[in-house]
């Protein structure tokens, strides 16, 4: 088997990235065990705050559709403004001193984060769920039982094992012609991008507007939940940089890709 040449923007970082790229799926280790640092509350207000600066809308409501809170707190997708627990959340924010640190506790005393709804099979790292009738959707956890990087080198041949369990499923199960969509930041990194194939890396494009999910606030973190110093140095100087709503997306040090591709190319690639 031989894997895809990267884009050109990408990157091999796999060993210190939180694999949580397409928001991963039930019993997810790193929805359940992952405390994420203070930091990471942090730029994401900062970003819902220069949008309400930039924009004229009230923080409340930048602060749903402009960060992975709402989700993070364990309130589901469906982003209700009414939901109590986001009121909750929201009053506590008016009478804190430091948001931050509000923000924070208020994460830490929730529960698990919901997953994803409509996952049907989890093989190792990897599982799926449906779009549709026509289209899966991959989602990527880590799995890893002994700390490792789930991405790591020595880790490729079990996520390739891994991905031809799950692709022989699909074949079985699933009604044909079938597409398989993915959407990540984490297609930018040669480390992911090697385990899958060429036709379905050549689709990859940029998809903005994913501000409430973790295919695109992952990027800041690694996989111990600490902020990566870097990432974050150059998501702030971009968006000091910003006077407009125009490209927000910009911003961020690397985009959500979406790719899709028929499930024959992904058969054809784990010989299945």
């Amino acid at each position: 088997m031989t894997a895809g040449q990267p884009l050109a923007v990408a990157v091999d970082r796999s060993s210190s990235y939180a694999p949580e790229p397409e928001e991963a799926g039930a019993g997810s280790r790193m929805l359940t065990a992952t405390r994420y640092a203070r930091g990471f509350f942090d730029l994401q207000l900062q970003f819902a705050k220069t949008v309400s600066t930039l924009s004229g809308l009230p923080l409340d409501r930048t602060l749903l559709e402009y960060t992975n809170f709402y989700i993070r707190f364990g309130l589901g997708r469906d982003f209700d403004a009414a939901n109590p627990g986001w009121q909750e959340y929201l009053a506590g924010l008016g009478g804190a001193g430091d948001h931050s640190e509000w923000t924070r506790q208020f994460y830490a005393s929730r529960g698990r984060t919901k997953p994803p709804p409509s996952v049907v099979a989890t093989f190792g790292c990897f599982s799926y769920a449906r779009l549709g009738t026509d289209r899966i959707r991959l989602h990527f956890q880590n799995a890893e039982p002994d700390g490792r990087s789930p991405l790591g080198r020595a880790c490729r041949d079990q996520r390739l094992i891994e991905l031809r369990a799950l692709f022989e499923h699909a074949k079985r199960t699933e009604p044909q012609p079938l597409w398989v969509v993915g959407a990540s930041w984490l297609y930018n990194l040669d480390a992911y991008r090697r385990l899958f194939p060429e036709p379905y890396l050549a689709t990859a494009h940029p998809f903005p507007g994913c501000f409430q999910h973790m295919p695109l606030w992952g990027q800041f973190v690694d996989r111990h939940g600490d902020v990566r110093t870097d990432m974050a140095r150059q998501f702030r100087e971009r968006l000091e940089q910003q006077s407009t709503l125009d490209r927000l997306d910009r911003c961020f040090p690397l985009p959500v890709l979406r790719l899709e591709a028929l499930v024959e190319e992904f058969c054809d690639f784990y010989d299945v």
